[in-house]
């Protein structure tokens, strides 16, 4: 089976790393997105991902609540992906795959730092690299952490994985009429208020050219489907 994507980036909120709990790890999710990452590695397609914080820590909404300054919160929520970063390394490494955590800001004693070459070159050895702390400042997502790292290492897609089947013009958990898109535009997202990733991430990846699909990343081989060309979830591009 060969591969439609040589290079990949995957993006994972906080939240996919939640199962069975409302906050923190379940050590059997990790096991599962481990699973699915091993396929697509043994495919030969470079991976390299960017994970979000929000099961610990989500600075944005929390500042309000610990009346903390936006850009201190903002630092914890960072902190907390790097918590999600080793896990999920942890979790690879004993399916014997190897991995790199790099994070755009330093603490050498449990990760590298973030250097675009270095990350590059972990990839073409055929480890797998898991980006941390976000861009490393403030007021910036992690999907846009996501489009950043995708556009600097050269992906050929940036994969946002969800808990559902795509994009939907309302919430599907909450609306069973919500009609799932299979294909859309930048503009699309932006103009339709769809809040799948934020404007400044849309935009990014816009004026770079880098395709993003959207897709559940819960259902088993949906990871492995996508790099060999299937078209599944909702394609931005």
């Amino acid at each position: 089976m060969k591969p439609k994507y040589k290079r990949v980036l995957l993006k994972l909120s906080g939240e996919a790393f939640l199962g069975r709990y409302s906050h923190g790890i379940d050590a059997a999710i990790c096991a599962h997105l481990a699973k699915q990452l091993k396929e697509v590695f043994q495919l030969n397609t470079e991976i390299a991902l960017v994970v979000g914080g929000g099961n610990i820590f989500r600075g944005a909404i929390r500042s309000k609540e610990f009346e903390m300054d936006r850009a201190v919160a903002d630092y914890m929520g960072m902190l907390a992906t790097v918590i999600n970063g080793l896990a999920l390394q942890n979790a690879l490494e004993n399916t014997s795959v190897p991995t790199r955590v790099l994070t755009a800001i330093e603490m050498r004693q449990i990760a590298e730092p973030y250097i675009r070459r270095r990350a590059i070159r972990h990839l073409e050895k055929k480890r797998v690299v898991i980006f941390v702390a976000g861009t490393g400042n403030p007021y910036f997502t992690t999907d846009t952490a996501a489009a950043l790292r995708g556009i600097e290492i050269k992906v050929d897609i940036l994969l946002k994985g969800t808990k559902v089947d795509g994009v939907y013009s309302d919430d599907p958990l909450k609306n069973k009429s919500a009609k799932l898109f299979k294909k859309l535009s930048y503009m699309d997202v932006i103009n339709k208020g769809l809040e799948i990733m934020d404007t400044t991430a849309i935009t990014l990846c816009k004026e770079n050219n880098l395709p993003i699909r959207v897709f559940n990343f819960m259902k088993e081989g949906n990871l492995r489907d996508i790099v060999l060309g299937k078209e599944i979830g909702t394609l931005i591009s």
